[in-house]
């Protein structure tokens, strides 16, 4: 099925709002989507066709899925990164990912956003 022309603009929104959330902070594909006026799944889509350059330069391991846990459908091998990278700033991640003490380490993406993606 191809991608909706509005993908390429959703993709962007993503990757600028990913960019702006700070060190020692996290937040979810559904609060991300919530702001964007679209589906979680667009920014988990996003997010996991990024390339070798963005992955290394974008902190793509700050987005979780919903209550504050690394996404189970995630490869084990890149599950085992995030929970790494998220540990170096400072969140302890539990055996099962949740995020512990998540309140204190939670980023509001802001208010929900009256976006028309479709032209």
């Amino acid at each position: 099925m191809p991608k909706s022309s509005a993908f390429p603009r959703i993709r962007a929104e993503v990757i600028r709002l990913v960019a702006l959330i700070p060190e020692g902070r996290f937040t979810t594909y559904g609060s991300i989507a919530l702001h964007m006026n679209c589906n979680p799944r667009h920014v988990a889509q996003s997010l996991s066709g990024l390339t070798e350059e963005e992955a290394r330069d974008l902190p793509w391991h700050r987005v979780v899925a919903a209550d504050a846990r690394i996404s189970r459908s995630m490869d084990p091998e890149l599950a085992a990164k995030q929970k790494a990278l998220l540990g170096k700033e400072g969140m302890k991640v539990n055996a099962r990912g949740f995020i512990q003490d998540s309140d204190d380490h939670f980023h509001v993406v802001g208010i929900r956003r009256d976006i028309r993606w479709k032209d």
